[in-house]
């Protein structure tokens, strides 16, 4: 059996990570962050790209102790003081912490992908649940990173890594300067940015793939600026009737099944 440590006092010096969940995500963690749920630890553990400080779960959840890695320190706690010391009811009853460690440089992140590769772009998305839906379908086509412009939130918020279901965890991604900045990089690397606007020229159904392609999108609403549309290849979704707002996170799931092929 994996050996855990007993936690009986929201106040164990042990667990001070683990304090004000809520009021700490918007503070921040000097280097760290927070994996909530069972599938993200899961995924974190066996493939994720972040070394795990510690984990803690609820008496009720302590077999998954077994998945953690040798070494990584595992307390357990009853529920009531698991949630007295997070500050704030934790119902799957499982938290992790993770190291950021040294972010990736963007142009060597994109140097060293395959001659055919699939990455995904990010302009302006400033909502949680769209970045880590975006992840999640990164993470199930394949798609070999992803890049975040300056305005882009962070896909290790707690929040975002919970939605793309760990998939921020194992998808490799890299910070860039401005949207025109985004394009450079890509453009550099070899890589085609194809653009997701209603306005788009061209449909998937028409495309040939380039064989390193970008999928850049933008936030709803505004989507990507005219100076982004005009240097990139523009793609559209067809719907039915004058309908043509998609949530960007689902857009994102289309665009990429039609790409990963």
């Amino acid at each position: 059996m994996r050996a855990t440590l007993a936690i009986d006092d929201p106040d164990d010096p042990r667990i001070a990570d683990y304090r004000a969940v809520r009021e700490r995500d918007l503070a921040g963690r000097a280097g760290k962050f927070v994996i909530e749920g069972e599938v993200p630890l899961r995924l974190a553990a066996a493939r994720g790209r972040f070394a795990l400080a510690s984990a803690l779960l609820s008496d009720k959840r302590a077999a998954l102790a077994e998945a953690i890695p040798e070494g990584v320190p595992v307390y357990v706690a009853a529920q009531p003081v698991l949630e007295a010391i997070a500050g704030f009811p934790i119902h799957r009853g499982v938290l992790a912490i993770g190291v950021r460690g040294e972010a990736l440089d963007a142009a060597a992140l994109l140097a060293g992908l395959p001659a055919r590769a699939l990455v995904v772009a990010l302009i302006g998305l400033t909502n949680h649940d769209n970045v880590g839906g975006i992840f999640r379908n990164a993470a199930a086509f394949g798609a070999h990173a992803v890049l975040l412009d300056a305005q882009t939130c962070d896909p290790l918020y707690r929040k975002a890594i919970r939605v793309s279901a760990g998939g921020a965890l194992i998808v490799p991604f890299a910070r860039v300067g401005g949207p025109l900045e985004t394009l450079a990089v890509l453009e550099a690397a070899g890589f085609t940015p194809l653009a997701l606007s209603p306005r788009g020229a061209d449909t998937f159904a028409t495309l040939a793939r380039p064989d390193r392609a970008a999928l850049v999108l933008g936030t709803e609403g505004p989507g990507l600026p005219d100076a982004v549309l005009a240097r990139a290849r523009t793609l559209r979704i067809p719907m039915a009737g004058d309908f043509d707002s998609l949530n960007v996170a689902v857009t994102s799931g289309i665009a990429l099944a039609a790409l990963s092929g």
